[in-house]
């Protein structure tokens, strides 16, 4: 497919780090994926939080189905617009490398970890992963990733991380936070497509924990829709037993924000009609949905932030996997010799902790827990009334 004039082109990709020769049958965008889909950070995602911990069922999303979910959204959509999908691909995988274990209560345990040492942002620990951490390749350390594959990787940034970014890479990835730009139309779409993913998914685990009734849901506009619809062309869903009728519902859903973001964003751009892709950074994002979706996807994330990650048992379950990450840092910062050698050795300890305990699964972080401190932080945190036998806990979202 040929691709729009504003697209990322990889062959006149701004190049990476350290130079490698071009290789056959694989343009830049396609290598990134590769390289990130064989890396180590991106297997331990298959048992790192995405909402839910897993301790027995296998039914939940986790930080790996979640990256596949944002991928295929993501390739739809820039399939739709013209857009580059292998660097979309790229991105969505690597998009959360840098995520700690227990998901956004871990990371904001090790934010406070490192409150005095630099701070911890998960975007950047990304970056970071693919730029120092991994260690695959003979004449340099990370992943060597191409530049518009970094520039979407980092997602967020401080001005003060910016800054230090942009002074060790001058007009690097980290500038356009210093100058207001925005990052390329397939990191936007790549974001869009992460927010679309775990709406969705949220849903699905939500009501399958038990902790969120599909009657609840069913209180929104959007929701009411498509539930509507799809019950008045298949109305044996109704007398159905399972989960059909749910399923039915979110893969309406999500068909209609790619479609409502496809379609609103052709819009824009051939009002903007921006010449090439770094054309289309000078401007405002480009990439959106219409009022009406938007203010659904709002209502949305409002009523899970309140219904499922306010919940009593999983505020429960946040204070735990805090204390977990706020004890296993201690421990190695006291003795850094418990971590393995290539991080005790580091001449940053703080960070090097940061780093070790950032690149754990939950189950690993847990176990860890148990041998140094002699207990078991999870016991009994599990489900009251799921809807599953799956005995899980389950792990809050940050406010929209």
């Amino acid at each position: 497919m040929a691709l729009a004039p504003y697209a990322s082109d990889a062959a006149a990709s701004r190049g990476r780090r350290h130079a490698e020769p071009a290789v056959r049958l694989r343009n830049a965008f396609q290598r990134d994926r590769d390289r990130i889909v064989h890396s180590t950070a991106f297997r331990r995602l298959v048992y790192k939080t995405q909402v839910f911990i897993n301790h027995e069922g296998d039914l939940f999303r986790t930080r790996l189905t979640h990256s596949l979910e944002v991928a295929q959204l993501g390739r739809s959509i820039a399939r739709g617009l013209a857009l580059d999908e292998d660097l979309v691909e790229a991105i969505a995988l690597a998009h959360d490398l840098g995520h700690t274990p227990f998901g956004h209560a871990g990371q904001d345990a090790l934010h406070d970890c490192m409150a005095e040492h630099g701070g911890f942002e998960h975007n950047l620990q990304s970056l970071r992963v693919v730029d120092q951490l991994e260690a695959r390749y003979p004449d340099f350390d990370g992943l060597n990733l191409s530049f518009e594959t970094r520039e979407g990787i980092l997602k967020h940034c401080s001005r003060r991380d910016a800054i230090a970014l942009d002074t060790a890479e001058p007009g690097g990835v980290a500038r356009r936070f210093l100058d207001g730009t925005q990052p390329s139309l397939e990191a936007q779409l790549t974001d869009m497509a992460d927010s679309i993913a775990y709406n969705a998914h949220d849903i699905d685990d939500g009501v399958r924990s038990g902790l969120l009734r599909f009657e609840q849901l069913l209180e929104l506009r959007a929701v009411r829709q498509h539930h509507d619809q799809a019950l008045a062309e298949h109305p044996k869903l109704a007398d159905q037993p399972g989960r059909r009728l749910l399923f039915e519902t979110i893969r309406r859903m999500l068909s209609a924000q790619v479609h409502d973001v496809i379609d609103s964003t052709a819009a824009a751009l051939a009002a903007a009609q921006p010449a090439d892709a770094d054309a289309a950074r000078q401007m405002s994002r480009l990439l959106r949905f219409s009022e009406p979706v938007q203010a659904d996807s709002t209502a949305l994330k409002r009523l899970l932030f309140a219904a499922l990650y306010r919940h009593p048992q999983v505020m429960r379950t946040t204070d735990v996997a805090r204390q977990v990450v706020r004890e296993l840092f201690a421990a190695y910062v006291a003795a850094p010799a418990e971590m393995p050698a290539d991080h005790a050795a580091m001449s940053d300890r703080h960070r090097a902790v940061a780093d070790y305990v950032a690149g754990m699964t939950d189950r690993f972080a847990a176990r860890e827990h148990r041998r140094l401190t002699g207990r078991d932080a999870f016991a009994g945190l599990t489900l009251t009334g799921a809807a599953l036998a799956d005995a899980v806990v389950v792990l809050p979202r940050p406010a929209a």
